[in-house]
């Protein structure tokens, strides 16, 4: 089964052009997208006594798009309608105790992958034991090690997919958003039917190393550190993470070069919130290539500007999160999106995007 206005918006989409996702018709297509699955499609089916020719579920998209075309706006009144439903739905069948979930969380209390710097827990195993540990013996040695490896990489992806379930879950709540329920690449759901990819992080350590040098002289933070112990004639000898050099100085009473890292730290910070274009360029620039997106972005950035590297705890602080969140959602439209033009590997791209800030 063919329609050209079907494979324009297939085309745009695997193009990752959302910016021209704006129209009636183009929210349609993807909100059919939604339920492109057999289980879905067959449910909102039926619900709406719709009936089809075609068997295949790739013709089924095509045809029931034909179908809810020829009137967009009752057809979208009926899939956000259908959409809300099975978020629903699909919350109770998940039956999370989310009062119990919220305590459990807080009894994380390291942040340590098992595995190499991308979290890869496989490729460092197979690295670290596998190809260059000859002898049987010698790698029986090692299994306490390995568990612990594996036991960290468990814990900590725990963390990570129930803090972003409870994060997703206000975001999905508010009555200014409907739920993609999970069936469309690049968009988790649609705010004021804007297409959104909700993205959690915390605030880019290479972005502050490099917005720092700044305000540090143009030194990098050790650099920096090292030079205020020098003059304090402390010795650094050896000292190669800006975690011991900030004990060392610490622990010998120098508070007053700590709080004055701090507080440049904030300085960043608190530009980044006044500049976020700025920001959100970075982010769009500097993805992996391997998880690269155009998609229009909803960054919700969780710092601890007093320590960095406790910001991962701030995934879990829900008692700031939600109040910020609900207060972004209840002010939100679409002119809070600004324009983001950016290039990645030598293609421009032009996306819309926002930032929600929650700072300890």
């Amino acid at each position: 089964m063919n329609n050209a206005r079907y494979d324009k918006w297939k085309k745009l989409y695997q193009n990752q052009k959302f910016l021209d996702f704006n129209t009636d018709e183009a929210l349609l297509w993807l909100k059919v997208k939604a339920i492109s699955k057999k289980a879905p499609m067959t449910k909102f089916l039926e619900k709406n006594d719709i009936q089809l020719e075609s068997t295949s579920i790739k013709d089924q998209n095509i045809e029931l798009f034909t179908i809810l075309e020829r009137n967009p706006k009752r057809s979208l009144e009926l899939l956000d309608a259908y959409l809300c439903d099975v978020n629903n739905e699909w919350y109770r069948q998940m039956g999370v105790n989310e009062e119990q979930l919220k305590e459990d969380l807080y009894k994380i209390n390291t942040y340590e992958w098992g595995g190499d710097q991308n979290n890869s827990l496989d490729k460092h195993l197979i690295s670290r034991f596998v190809k260059v540990i000859s002898k049987y013996d010698e790698l029986q040695g090692k299994q306490m090690e390995i568990q612990a490896n594996a036991w960290n990489y468990v814990r900590t992806s725990w963390y990570n997919n129930w803090t972003s379930f409870l994060i997703e879950s206000i975001f999905k709540h508010h009555p200014k958003v409907i739920s993609a329920v999970g069936e469309i690449k690049s968009v988790d759901f649609f705010l004021d039917d804007t297409p959104i990819d909700l993205k959690v992080t915390y605030f880019p350590n290479q972005y502050m190393n490099e917005k720092l040098k700044a305000e540090l002289g143009s030194k990098s933070e050790l650099a920096w550190l090292k030079l205020k112990a020098k003059e304090r004639e402390m010795n650094m000898h050896g000292v190669d993470s800006v975690a011991v050099a900030m004990e060392k100085l610490g622990a010998a009473g120098h508070d007053d070069v700590l709080s004055e890292l701090r507080s440049k730290r904030k300085a960043v910070i608190d530009d980044a919130e006044r500049n976020k274009e700025d920001l959100m360029k970075w982010l769009y620039e500097n993805q992996g290539e391997m998880r690269f997106g155009a998609e229009n972005r909803l960054f919700l950035i969780l710092v601890d500007s007093s320590d960095m590297t406790q910001s991962w705890k701030m995934k879990r602080a829900f008692e700031q999160i939600e109040p910020a969140v609900t207060n972004y959602l209840d002010g939100f439209t679409k002119a809070s999106l600004s324009k983001i033009d950016f290039t990645f590997k030598d293609r421009d791209y032009s996306s819309l995007a926002d930032v929600v800030f929650v700072v300890k």
